[in-house]
């Protein structure tokens, strides 16, 4: 398919008809020869005609072309030729001798023989596929071919590279190459690549492009490289600008800090080349990317943050206090430190603290501005030091007070030049530069600070020997009377409006001058010329700010009696027009763009990036309260008034409900507390149960071996022992141990009676306490777990018991054992044996005694617990009586409720027995429902009982 010539409409006919037939044979030999040295000799022929003849090798041969980069990829040499020759046909080179309709019209057909390419995407694939090639005499033309196309279609091929599959990997791989020619026409390459794209990108950061790029530009030297170095900066630019993206991975990657060493100057600086210059300057414009006000507060304020603590900003401040330093790179220092220290508050003190190095040391602040005062310094420089001023005070109420401190009398130092002195002789110098950068300057000291508006009315100016001094204010005013420049009167307006914006006692100030109010009238109302407009416009602004912050301590000047006073001189209609007029100038919408002051020359400097801000914020609220009656200010305040008491009433609700929110939590905490102390009431009870178990083991198991012990003894007793002394005296001492075993079961038996009135007569008040609410279900559930205990207590006692039953039979048994031996005659070996019984029966009554014991114990630990159950039960019952209060309204509302729902019965029975009488069939279901409504009510009243 021949797309060329679809587009250019057939073939051109060139200079040389010999030419074109030339190039028409040449390109048949290319289509229809079969030996592969005849297609070549055929594509360096072409290479060779294709400056000359662009239009016919274009039109004729890239078809062909484009044949052999996808047929012959084997030959590396006949597809070098075939890409220079497609580069020489896209590629505009910029000649010199050509003029500028030449060189428009080589543009125009290098782009449609471009569009021509990229018809078909494929194109595209195939060169890219390409780059993979490691020989130089494909890969070098690839590249540059690439870097054409993406000149003359940049957003088109953008996006055929963007969905190739692994299209900006294969770029990126250009930068690791070994051969430098290939490695920097990459670089250039990636910067028309990135140009406008954001997706492509984040790609290239993601392949890792910072490392690398900064790998390289330390290898050439840093700002004393070449123009390698520049093309690496400017792909950085390329990468950072307005991407918020690719800015949080460069800080977030630590190259903030790799930063520092390109800003390492020395005590020489004469001599800077001109690429050293450059370089420096992309690196300052680099930074500035990183914290420029356009980009969000908290990535600006986190890049700060890091310049400063890496040395960063140190470094920068080195460059600015140096001599020698170029003048455009110490212009693009100033500028780079305003936005790295601007909203900061660390950086913002630390640039405070700067000294520059003279004898005796000045602060770094108050060189600037006598450098901006200065008019025999650059314009740029002037504007760029305004622009510092500005981003140090930026929401920096403490650099504020230093700055107004220097103009009040107590703090004036007669023998060293301060920031206040140094402005205030700029405010009133014969330069009109000078006097609207002064007075943009203090404006920014007063910024959103009512207690720097108020210190500033102090100020007392001495004008001449023999007159008392006047006040800054009124020195002010005296000036913009007197009708000067009107950049220096738009420049005092500005200061002006900003001072008494929202300080009434500016205000009042303000109005104390008798001459001030008429002399504002007589401007807004005279019909002057197209460049006074602007002045009457800001003469507007400034009497409107006295009408709307306006506290009518004055009478003469109330608001009433200054509206009053625009409606006869002026007219309201004509007082809002000239207001209008700020914001319709040129310069106002410039201005209103960025906080840096740009301006192609110092006649249009006139306007401040937060001036515009302060007339779009009173332009609106001026003309309301001209227009305004007194009625309506009236009602206004008496609205105010209100919502101050709503207002009121809303925050004690608030605090109502975070007193409320702390006593829940603590209740919370108690119910907590008390679920904690329940459980390990829980775990103890259950200790104690697996104790009892236990020890019922235990018994059962003696209780066995005591059977068969006593049963071994009777069979022995028959045969007639006989017991001497010795015998009778261990008897003695079991009836002994017997006795005392039984006065301490006396004992436990009358500490369990004690126990079991006690338990009853909890049991009798809780039953009472139950008997008037439902709700007391935690009270019987205490009552039951009490029973519990009881019962166990109980049980213990009769085991005890019946182990004493035991032991007297036993005891029986002894001593009749022991009167059949003393009738009887037995020989010396039974005798023994008895005594050895004896013994065992012994121990096994002193394991007994043990385990009593511990029962006892076991028992005592009980009767602790149940103490403490007791104490429960007292708490629970206050709970219980609260809640019995709560059952008894809830019963009251309950009966109400019942009295509704009788008479509202009676009114469904009297209807339907009306129904019945007018002979409509009613159902039973009606009935039912009233039956069953009975039975429920009979059902609760049982309940109840």
């Amino acid at each position: 398919m021949n797309f060329f010539r679809g587009v250019m409409g057939g073939q051109a006919t060139g200079p040389q008809p010999t030419g074109a037939d030339t190039i028409q044979k040449l390109c048949d030999r290319v289509a229809s020869s079969t030996l592969l040295e005849d297609r070549r000799d055929a594509v360096r022929a072409l290479k060779s005609l294709s400056k000359k003849y662009r239009m016919e090798v274009a039109t004729q041969a890239m078809d062909h072309l484009i044949n052999i980069l996808q047929t012959d990829r084997s030959d590396s040499e006949i597809l070098g030729y075939a890409l220079d020759t497609m580069y020489n046909i896209i590629c505009n080179d910029e000649e010199e001798e050509q003029d500028e309709n030449a060189q428009k019209q080589m543009d125009d057909l290098g782009a449609q023989f471009t569009e021509a390419f990229i018809q078909d995407p494929e194109h595209i694939t195939l060169v890219l596929s390409l780059l993979e090639e490691f020989d130089f005499h494909v890969r070098w033309p690839a590249v540059k071919l690439l870097t054409a196309l993406l000149k003359n279609q940049c957003t088109p091929v953008q996006g055929i590279i963007l969905v190739s599959p692994m299209g900006v990997s294969r770029l990126m791989d250009l930068l690791a190459d070994s051969r430098e020619v290939i490695r920097n026409d990459g670089l250039l390459l990636l910067q028309q690549l990135t140009k406008s794209n954001a997706a492509i990108q984040k790609i290239v950061a993601f392949e890792n492009a910072f490392e690398r790029l900064l790998d390289i530009i330390t290898e050439e030297g840093s700002s004393d490289g070449g123009i390698v170095v520049e093309d690496c900066l400017l792909l950085l630019l390329n990468l950072l600008r307005n991407n918020s993206s690719n800015q949080n991975f460069f800080k977030e990657g630590s190259y903030i800090q790799r930063m520092k060493p390109w800003f390492e100057v020395g005590d020489d600086n004469s001599g800077w080349s001109a690429q050293k210059v450059t370089n420096l300057h992309l690196m300052l414009q680099l930074v500035r990317v990183m914290v420029s006000p356009v980009n969000s507060p908290g990535a600006t304020a986190s890049c700060q943050k890091s310049m400063y603590q890496c040395g960063l900003l140190q470094q920068l401040c080195t460059i600015l206090m140096a001599t020698g330093v170029p003048a455009d790179i110490l212009t693009e220092t100033i500028n780079t430190v305003s936005e790295v220290i601007r909203g900061s508050q660390i950086n913002q003190d630390y640039f405070a603290s700067v000294n520059a190095p003279s004898n005796p040391p000045r602060p770094a602040i108050v060189v600037l501005l006598m450098s901006m005062v200065n008019e025999r310094q650059p314009f740029v420089l002037r504007c760029a030091v305004l622009y510092c001023f500005q981003c140090f005070l930026y929401k920096n109420q403490k650099g504020q007070g230093e700055i107004v401190a220097t103009l009040l009398p107590s703090t004036i130092d007669a023998n060293s030049i301060s920031a206040g002195q140094l402005l205030c002789g700029g405010l009133f110098s014969a330069d009109s530069l000078s006097n609207w950068c002064a007075a943009v300057a203090l404006a920014h000291a007063l910024q959103d600070n009512l207690t720097q508006k108020e210190q500033l009315l102090r100020v007392q100016l001495a004008t001449s020997l023999g007159k008392p001094p006047v006040s800054l204010l009124q020195q002010c005013t005296n000036i913009l009377s007197q009708g000067s420049n009107v950049q220096t009167r738009v420049g005092l307006l500005m200061l002006l409006c900003t001072w008494i914006n929202n300080c009434p006692i500016a205000v009042t100030h303000f109005l104390h001058n008798q001459e001030n109010v008429p002399f504002l009238t007589a401007q807004i109302s005279e019909n002057l010329g197209e460049d006074e407009r602007l002045v009457q416009g800001l003469c507007a602004l400034l009497l409107g700010i006295c009408i709307y912050y306006n506290d009518n301590s004055l009478e003469n000047y109330t608001k009433e009696k200054l509206k009053q006073l625009i409606e006869k001189r002026i007219g309201k209609e004509n007082f809002v027009e000239k207001l209008g007029f700020i914001t319709k100038h040129e310069l106002y919408s410039r201005a209103a763009q960025k906080p840096q002051p740009v301006f192609p020359s110092p006649e249009q400097m006139l306007f401040d990036h937060e001036f515009t801000k302060l007339v779009k914020e009173l332009e609106g609220v001026i003309t309301k309260a001209v227009h305004k009656s007194s009625e309506d200010e009236k009602k206004e305040e008496e609205v105010k008034k209100t919502l101050e008491n709503h207002d009121n009433i809303v925050t004690q609700y608030k605090e109502l409900i975070r007193e409320q929110d702390a006593q829940i939590q603590e209740l919370k905490e108690e119910v907590k507390t008390m679920s904690l102390q329940t459980e390990q009431f829980q775990t103890t009870i259950t200790q104690q149960l697996s104790q009892i178990q236990q020890h019922k083991d235990q018994y059962n198991i003696l209780k066995l071996k005591l059977g068969k012990d006593n049963q071994s003894l009777s069979n022995s007793a028959g045969d007639g022992s006989q017991v001497n002394g010795v015998q009778t005296e261990e008897l003695a001492q079991l009836r002994e141990e017997v006795e005392e075993l039984r006065s301490q079961h006396t004992l436990l038996q009358t500490q369990l009676t004690d126990k079991d009135t006690l338990i009853n007569t909890l049991r009798s008040e809780a039953s009472q306490a139950a008997e008037g609410s439902a709700a007391g279900t935690d009270d019987t559930e205490l009552l039951k777990e009490l029973e519990a205990l009881r019962s166990q207590v109980q049980s213990q006692s009769a085991e005890i018991h019946q182990m004493k039953t035991e032991r007297d039979e036993l005891l029986r048994r002894a001593e009749a054992a022991s009167s059949e031996a003393i009738s009887g005659s037995v020989d010396v070996a039974k005798t023994a044996e008895l005594e050895s019984r004896l013994a065992a029966q012994t121990a096994e009554t002193e394991r007994l005694k043990e385990e009593a014991k511990s029962w006892s114990q076991s028992r005592a630990e009980q009767e602790q617990q149940l103490a403490s159950a007791t104490s429960s039960v007292a708490i629970l019952q206050t709970e219980k009586a609260k809640l019995q209060t709560e059952v008894q309204e809830s019963k009251k509302e309950q009966d109400d409720l019942l009295m509704l729902l009788a008479d509202q019965d009676q009114k469904i029975h009297s209807l339907k027995q009306r129904l019945k009488d007018l002979g409509e069939a009613v159902d039973d279901e009606d009935d039912l429902r009233d039956q069953t409504d009975d039975d429920y009510e009979e059902g609760e009243e049982e309940e109840d009982d």
